[in-house]
C-alpha cells in the first residue's frame, strides 16, 4: 500500500486544527519554520491517514520520534513473529544451573 501525499489544502487543514502548535514539543510552528505531517500512531503499523492520527510537527521533533517509532515497530513485528511461530528459534544451548553448595545431605 502506498502512502497518502497531502497537498496544499490537506496540509493548511491539518495545521489549522493543531492552532500551528507542534503537537510533539507543543511549541509554535514559526511562518517560514519548516514542518511535516506526521503520524500520531506510526503509519507503518496502522496505515491510517485519517485527521485523527495526523499532527503537525517541527521536522526535528519529527525525526526524534521516528527513531524511536523505528524500534518499537521493530519490535511488534518481531512478537507478532513469536506469535505467530515464523521467528526463528535460537540454537543455542541452554547451560543448566548447578546444584547449590549449600544443600543438606543425609547422612
Amino acid at each position: 500500500m502506498a502512502r497518502k501525499s497531502f497537498n496544499r489544502k490537506d496540509r493548511a487543514r491539518i495545521f489549522n486544527a493543531a492552532l500551528g502548535v507542534c503537537h510533539l514539543c507543543a511549541g509554535k510552528i514559526g511562518v517560514a519554520e519548516a514542518w511535516e505531517i506526521e503520524h500520531v500512531i506510526p503509519w507503518a503499523l496502522t496505515h491510517d491517514d485519517s485527521d485523527d492520527n495526523l499532527r503537525p510537527a517541527h521536522v526535528k521533533c519529527h525525526r526524534t520520534k521516528t527513531d524511536q517509532d523505528m524500534t518499537d515497530i521493530a519490535k511488534v513485528y518481531r512478537i507478532a513473529a513469536k506469535h505467530d511461530g515464523s521467528w526463528p528459534k535460537s540454537r543455542a544451548k541452554l547451560q543448566s544451573r548447578p546444584f547449590s553448595n549449600s544443600r543438606m545431605t543425609r547422612p
